[in-house]
């Protein structure tokens, strides 16, 4: 569904245009980061107790779980706390 204005779709469009790759790249970053603090709110709120591991595979879940097959789930969930068993 589209329901922006042509005129309005182009003049955004040419305001992204107008801002350099840099700038460009830099509101991806916030855009991005602003989306995984309200996952992580909304799981905080789900959950008040949650582990930072468990916080991990929740994350990956809201974000990438329509991507892959259970199988490859079962084998990614792992190793997004391998790095931080290694730590301790």
């Amino acid at each position: 569904m589209n329901d922006t204005h042509p005129k309005t779709a182009q003049r955004f469009v040419n305001l992204m245009m107008s801002k350099s790759n840099e700038q460009r790249l830099f509101m991806g970053f916030s855009m991005y980061d602003t989306a995984r603090q309200i996952v992580q709110n909304a799981i905080c709120n789900q959950n008040p107790t949650i582990t930072s591991d468990a916080m991990k595979k929740e994350i990956f879940l809201r974000f990438y779980g329509q991507q892959f097959s259970q199988a490859q789930i079962e084998r990614i969930l792992p190793m997004l706390t391998q790095g931080s068993k290694h730590q301790e």
